[in-house]
């Protein structure tokens, strides 16, 4: 099998490489920015934000407009990403708690298998790079979970005081601090240096690389280089710091000649922090932002990357998931897919090589351990809504209320009386999934004793 590598991304650039001979299981590299909006890039519409390196990403590979986080929020949006599965299968999403503490006592049970172990299980070389955020115990962390490497900070960067006693934000590799506070304001240089590192000592064996970035979750923070330099502010320079990033990932798998056997896929763990105001995203057309499951709480702007693979300038709108990126990476190392559990995620290779339609036919939208909405084709029936956080209250929908995304992305107009055979669709899809889930009690309510 050819070399292959696949990086995370969201948003749309290109550029061509040369091919590598070497024969082995495929590599394959997650970029995943926080609390990026769906309209922050230059490829997905920003006027002012400029990233010509995600730009040129998606003119060579393809831009994908129907991407979806399987979460809202951060440390349910990444189990889902690892494991293949909606986090209330594996206990990672609470009603009470949004994401995981410092002062957390739960994490990513032992029993959940994460991409890096079903890869490392066909000799991968795998790392780890950036937030974590699916515990901070030992036990939990990535080189407990699949990973040979890790260097970077186990949950959110605003997470230095959260209680009086816990400790300041750790900058971490394997299982040593090695600063702290961590000094936020060269992070994404140096986990770009960590990365390119990683690649470069590993380039004759097959490896995943997951580079999950720490910004622009706020506090906001760039390097000198990037400081004051964007139109957009500070946000800006944050976005344009990742954009740089990316290029350089990149550039590092054409000159080690490993672009074409690379798949580079962009994307963001959820929606933008809205509340934030000048500090947090935006969404674009979509509805609503972070902790919402309105569109722009979880859609996330997305391009996939391969060049001898994909065909540059193509766009997708065909449903899909971070929870394919699971089976995807998979299925392209050859790994058999487990069979003792549920696995949400589908194979993207038929829409990413465009041999298909999407095997993804419905999105059910979580918030917290609660159903609150399930998209079914063009249509998206909603049965409790909830603006972003710290902006308005629940409301139970009986019937539901149903948006047509394709005629209505901004989810302005409820179709639900023209289309009654729709909602009970949706309706009898969502009896099924029900009746066959088997929550696990939440690993974000346990609390570690007061100091």
């Amino acid at each position: 099998m050819k070399s292959i590598l696949i990086l995370l991304v969201t948003a749309g650039c290109f550029l061509p490489t040369t091919a590598i001979a070497a024969e082995q299981p495929p590599n394959i590299i997650v970029l995943f920015a926080d609390d990026l909006g769906y309209g922050d890039l230059g490829c997905f519409g920003n006027p002012t934000i400029r990233t010509p390196e995600l730009d040129r990403m998606a003119a060579e590979g393809m831009k994908l407009t129907q991407f979806y986080s399987a979460a809202p929020v951060c440390t349910p949006s990444r189990a889902a990403l690892m494991t293949g599965r909606l986090p209330v299968r594996s206990g990672l999403c609470s009603n009470k708690r949004r994401v995981l503490f410092p002062s957390s006592a739960g994490g990513i049970p032992e029993n959940e298998i994460t991409i890096a172990e079903g890869l490392k299980s066909a000799g991968y070389a795998t790392a780890c790079i950036g937030k974590w955020h699916l515990g901070h115990l030992p036990q939990y962390l990535p080189t407990n979970n699949g990973f040979d490497y890790y260097f970077g900070i186990p949950y959110s960067n605003d997470m230095h005081v959260v209680r009086r006693g816990d400790p300041p934000l750790p900058l971490m590799r394997d299982l040593e601090t090695i600063e702290a506070p961590a000094f936020q304001p060269t992070l994404t240089k140096r986990y770009t240096d960590e990365a390119i590192q990683f690649i470069t000592e590993h380039r004759e064996q097959p490896f995943f690389l997951y580079l999950p970035y720490t910004f622009p979750h706020v506090p906001l923070f760039a390097s000198d280089d990037f400081l004051g330099k964007s139109s957009r502010g500070l946000y800006g320079d944050v976005v344009e710091e990742i954009d740089w990033s990316v290029g350089q990932i990149l550039q590092s798998l054409r000159e080690l000649k490993l672009a074409d056997n690379t798949l580079v896929i962009f994307t963001s763990d959820n929606g933008p922090w809205l509340i934030k105001d000048n500090q947090g995203g935006t969404a674009g057309l979509l509805r609503d932002g972070k902790g919402s499951t309105w569109e722009g709480g979880m859609r996330e702007p997305t391009v996939a990357w391969w060049p001898s693979k994909i065909r540059a300038r193509s766009v997708s709108q065909g449903l899909a998931s971070t929870m394919d990126i699971f089976t995807t990476a998979l299925n392209l190392a050859g790994v058999p897919i487990p069979e003792d559990r549920v696995i949400d995620g589908v194979d993207l290779q038929p829409l990413l090589f465009e041999t298909g339609p999407s095997q993804r036919e419905t999105v059910f939208y979580y918030r917290g351990q609660t159903l609150m909405a399930v998209r079914k084709g063009p249509f998206k029936a909603h049965l409790i809504t909830q603006p972003a956080y710290g902006r308005g209250k629940r409301v139970t929908h009986d019937p539901p209320v149903l948006y047509h995304l394709d005629h209505d992305p901004s989810e302005r107009f409820n179709v639900a009386q023209d289309h009654p055979d729709v909602i009970a669709d949706i309706q009898q899809s969502i009896a099924e999934h029900k009746a066959a889930l088997k929550p696990l009690p939440s690993q974000l309510e346990t609390m570690l004793p007061a100091k």
